[in-house]
């Protein structure tokens, strides 16, 4: 017994101490811009056991934790983001120790390309599922979170997820890399010779 609660525990701390920051540090998006940044929950699955949650609500928790992490981008090149929320379960509360059911979300990520007017991914799915800390690990996160955190982190989660996606995409496929501009400059230089000739 004393072996089970000792991992319990271990499990529960490490769960608080990797838990995702609402500030983290950036990732390299080279000239990636966030324009304009959507999100849709008409069409969410709620879990049978699932607290409820209106589609308002859900937008709102996912622009606004999309806006905290890809809007503090500023490169050279705009990029929308649409994320449909498809399905979710906000966990009520439970048994202590015994059932503890976690929440989760599942969406849907579309990137769009503003300046070439085309779509660089569409139907990225993730699952995410909301972070367990110390409290919530031994009484649940019905019992240790209100509705209105639950859906929070797990929005928190999905921009999370969805800017590591960005940020390794940038690194293995080049998405987001420097256009060359079609107009360049004119040198401020002295003309020295005709070009003509």
């Amino acid at each position: 017994m004393l072996r089970i609660l000792t991992l319990i525990t271990g499990l529960a701390l490490m769960g608080a101490c990797t838990q995702t920051q609402v500030y983290e540090e950036p990732e390299s998006l080279g000239e990636f811009k966030l324009r304009v940044n959507y999100a849709f929950a008409d069409k969410a699955v709620q879990g049978p056991v699932s607290r409820d949650a209106t589609p308002k609500e859900w937008t709102d928790a996912i622009q606004n934790a999309v806006d905290i992490r890809l809007g503090r981008y500023e490169g050279a090149q705009e990029y929308d983001i649409g994320i449909s929320l498809e399905g979710y379960m906000l966990a009520p509360p439970g048994i202590p120790v015994i059932y503890n059911p976690k929440s989760t979300a599942i969406v849907l990520v579309n990137v769009y390309d503003v300046n070439k007017k085309e779509f660089v991914a569409k139907g990225k799915q993730f699952q995410v599922l909301e972070d367990t800390t110390g409290g919530s690990a031994f009484k649940g996160s019905g019992h240790e979170r209100t509705k209105e955190e639950q859906m929070s982190g797990l929005a928190l989660k999905v921009a999370d997820r969805v800017e590591e996606w960005l940020a390794d995409e940038h690194k293995d496929n080049g998405w987001f890399n420097s256009r060359p501009n079609l107009i360049q400059p004119l040198d401020s230089g002295e003309v020295t010779q005709n070009p003509a000739s």
